[in-house]
């Protein structure tokens, strides 16, 4: 969960500044920078947990047994 979190920090601070760049506003810069990155890190957070189940099977569950 710390990775997560930690992505979605420094995909928030990335939002902000590419959004206010383009609009010059600090509000829809602020409101971009919180929208996109939370349904981004929501959505990455199960891509990992897709993955990881990927894996296992992909590994024929020897994971879980070692």
């Amino acid at each position: 969960m710390a990775k997560t979190l930690s992505f979605a920090a420094m995909h928030f601070s990335i939002a902000f500044s590419v959004a206010y760049l383009l609009s010059g506003s600090f509000l829809v810069g602020g409101a971009i920078a919180i929208v996109e990155p939370t349904i981004n890190t929501v959505g990455y957070y199960f891509h990992e947990k897709f993955w990881q189940k990927s894996q296992l099977r992909q590994d024929g569950g020897s994971a879980l047994t070692a």
